[in-house]
């Protein structure tokens, strides 16, 4: 039985590694690109987009998959919305594994809003040195900002030519360490943070950190996602892989 995984997150490697060493399961990975080293991990992979919905089923079809697995990021959502509609288009079972969204408690000083140019109009007034940690891939939005500092962190640089905003850019991979983003904030001053609801515990401990220090944390919300099949971690992801196998 021939699966396709499309990764791109911890969760997603995990599964594929996991996946892999059930009998009569061929697991394949696919990762969108953005990321330009992935993290390697001992299973097909394939890189590069599908050319939308088309090009999924076409792909889907042409190399006999049968079931479908949506681990990408939680801000992926028009990934998200093409795999439901080639699903259903092939007529294969689909799953989306979603980490659970963090949750603030009454210590943490949180202010939501609903995308990325909302939490540019907040900012002005809100801090002079920012950390922002939304990847490499919407930095441009941050560029016109010219009375705020920021430390940027991201795996890989932005492409050449890409407005980036006044600051310095780290180049990191997570997870880090509780220790580390409390001397991290600490060591640029950070008078605040910018982060997307991600999940999961590879960054999770800036979020600690900030609440330690009493920092406003800015906090994108989700996307809206597709509705359909979908659990919240790798242990039922495979629990839903094996009922499939074995039915």
């Amino acid at each position: 039985m021939r699966v396709l995984i499309l990764g791109g997150t911890i969760d997603a490697s995990q599964l594929a590694i996991q996946a892999s060493a059930i009998p009569g399961i061929e697991v394949i990975v696919s990762l969108a690109g953005r990321t330009r080293q992935p993290a390697k991990i001992n299973v097909e992979t394939r890189i590069g987009g599908f050319g939308g919905t088309s090009g999924l089923v076409t792909y889907l079809q042409d190399n006999a998959i049968a079931l479908l697995i949506d681990a990408t990021h939680p801000y992926a959502a028009q990934i998200s919305f093409k795999a439901v509609e080639a699903a259903k288009i092939c007529g294969i079972p689909h799953l989306m594994l979603v980490r659970p969204e963090w949750q603030p408690t009454q210590e943490d000083r949180w202010i939501e809003v609903d995308d990325l140019k909302a939490a540019t109009n907040l900012l002005p007034g809100l801090a002079k040195r920012v950390f922002l940690t939304i990847g490499r891939q919407e930095l441009a939005v941050f560029a016109d900002l010219e009375d705020i500092w920021f430390l940027m962190r991201a795996i890989d640089p932005p492409e050449a030519n890409t407005p980036i905003p006044k600051g310095q850019l780290l180049l990191q991979r997570g997870p880090f360490s509780l220790a580390d983003e409390r001397k991290l904030l600490q060591q640029y001053q950070i008078e605040a943070i910018v982060s997307k609801n991600s999940g999961g515990e590879a960054t999770y401990a800036k979020i600690i950190a900030a609440r330690e220090l009493n920092l406003p944390v800015v906090m994108v919300k989700r996307p809206v996602m597709p509705s359909g099949t979908r659990v919240t971690d790798v242990e039922n992801a495979l629990g839903w892989l094996n009922n499939l196998k074995n039915s």
